[in-house]
Parts: C-alpha cells; sequence; structure tokens
C-alpha cells in the first residue's frame, strides 16, 4: 500500500546550491564532480550544484511536493533555475512571501504583517539603531529585504567579536534574533520563520510529514519543525555544534553535502510514500 510522499523543504543557499567561494572542493581537481550552474547574476555564473545532485533533485521534484525555503528576497530567488519541474510553492524573505506558482500569496503577506505588528519592534526601529552602532570601517552595505528585515553586508576579517552578541541582546527584547552567515549579519523578526510558511504549504497540500534541510541558525525552527532533518557539516548550525534527536550532521562540507542532503530527501520521501 501506498502513501502519499512527504512535503521536502529545503534552504537553498550553502544547503542545495554553493557559490564557488563555498563548493568545498579539497581534492585533486582531477578528482572533483562535475558541477552545474543554476544561477548567473550580473552575466556570470553564481550558484552551483553538482551534476549528481541535479538529477536527484530532479527526480525529487516529480515524486514530492519539493519547496525550496530561503532568506533570500524573491528578486533573488528569480534568479535560480533549479532542475527539474518548477517548484508550486516557494518559500522567500524567511517565510515573509509565499510564492503560488511564482506569484506572493496575498493572504500570506497579510498573514505575516498582522503577526509582525502584534509581536515585534518596527523595522524602523531596528534599522536606526544598526545605523547608530555599525562602524563604516567594518560595514559594507546595509540593506531591507521585502521591508521585512534587515541585514548588514560586513567585513568579518574586521567585524569586533562581541558585536553580534551584543546586537543580539539588544534586539532579543523587541522581538527579533540575529544571525551571522558568512559576510552577512541578519535582523530577523522572531515571528518570521520559514517553518509558518512551510507548515501553510503543508496544511494547503494535506502533505502527510516534512523532511527539511538547513546550515544556518536561521533554519533551526524548520529543522526542528520537521519529521526528519539534515544540515551539513559547515555553516552556523556546525559551527555551533547545534544539534537534535531528528536531524543528522552530516560531515561532508560544502557542494558534496548538497549532494548528499538531496539523496537523503529522495530516500526518504522513497521510503515513507512505500510505508
Amino acid at each position: 500500500m501506498t502513501t502519499p510522499a512527504p512535503l521536502v523543504a529545503s534552504d537553498l543557499d550553502r544547503t542545495l546550491i554553493y557559490s564557488a567561494a563555498a563548493l568545498h572542493l579539497t581534492g585533486p581537481d582531477a578528482a572533483a564532480p562535475r558541477l552545474l550552474c543554476v544561477e548567473i547574476y550580473e552575466g556570470r555564473p553564481l550558484s552551483y550544484m553538482t551534476e549528481t545532485a541535479a538529477a536527484l533533485l530532479t527526480e525529487l521534484a516529480r515524486r514530492t511536493t519539493f519547496v525550496p525555503a530561503t532568506t533570500r528576497t524573491r528578486e533573488q530567488y528569480r534568479r535560480i533555475r533549479l532542475p527539474g519541474p518548477p517548484p508550486e510553492f516557494a518559500v522567500c524573505a524567511n517565510g515573509g512571501q509565499l510564492l503560488v506558482r511564482g506569484e506572493p500569496d496575498p493572504d500570506w503577506r497579510r498573514t505575516v504583517a498582522a503577526r509582525l505588528a502584534a509581536r515585534c519592534a518596527p523595522l524602523d526601529e531596528i534599522r536606526a539603531h544598526l545605523d547608530r552602532t555599525a562602524d563604516p570601517a567594518w560595514l559594507r552595505s546595509a540593506r531591507t529585504a521585502e521591508g521585512l528585515f534587515a541585514y548588514l553586508v560586513v567585513e568579518r576579517s574586521l567585524l569586533p567579536a562581541s558585536w553580534v552578541e551584543d546586537l543580539a541582546a539588544w534586539a532579543g527584547p523587541r522581538g527579533w534574533t540575529v544571525s551571522l552567515q558568512g559576510r552577512k549579519i541578519y535582523a530577523v523578526p522572531g515571528p518570521l520563520t520559514k517553518s509558518a510558511a512551510v507548515a501553510e504549504v503543508a496544511r494547503r497540500t494535506g502533505a502527510p510529514g516534512i523532511l527539511a534541510a538547513g546550515d544556518s541558525l536561521l533554519d533551526t525552527d524548520l529543522l526542528l519543525a520537521a519529521d526528519r532533518g539534515w544540515r551539513p557539516g559547515h555553516g552556523e548550525l556546525a559551527d555551533t555544534g547545534w544539534q537534535a534527536p531528528h536531524v543528522t550532521a552530516l560531515a561532508e562540507r560544502g557542494v558534496a553535502a548538497g549532494e548528499v542532503i538531496t539523496r537523503a530527501f529522495l530516500d526518504g520521501a522513497t521510503a515513507s510514500g512505500r510505508a
């Protein structure tokens, strides 16, 4: 007897797709995997996955409801061309935008706006604090995303060790969370989560369970809400030793981890469908 396959929700950057700097190809060049470019930015290749991972993802998208769940804005997400059929659902802006067949769902956006207004300090207050405290010596740019959250691009080598911790202590009582990912420092409202948007997709599709993967602290809620999860051997979660009983901590790093995660998704979805 077959049962419906679980919904598969995954972070993208440094989980399924990788910039050249994040590939972590440490072996001989002749032994490196063949790569498929999945993102072009300003006429240049930007993000990759292995050809094997691309084939696995194509099969996964045919068998399941596959939901990209990213902190990227809609504009940034639309640069990506994942292999396989286009996802019917996608989560952008860390859960602030739910795309349905490529278009933002207005009901979800209103739901998010109401939650943030009720529970969090306004974005303008957060931006003003960042503007006051960020030092031009290490700040490269300050941006907002979709009118929902803020992030800084910084020079990591010049960033004071305690600055992110101090920001998190200030933001927490105001209902905001802070995450450092590579050269970016994110300030995100606490209720703005990937897991909430993915749960809405699961509700709409009737999926019997959720498989998930992610590498950063902004992915913890998604991993904790899943029935099974995976995290790569790099990123914030690996660096902090974050664990959960149902989340597999992989040893693989870089683009090799993306391939292992995609295979695990397909194996997990196939096993569930046979139950």
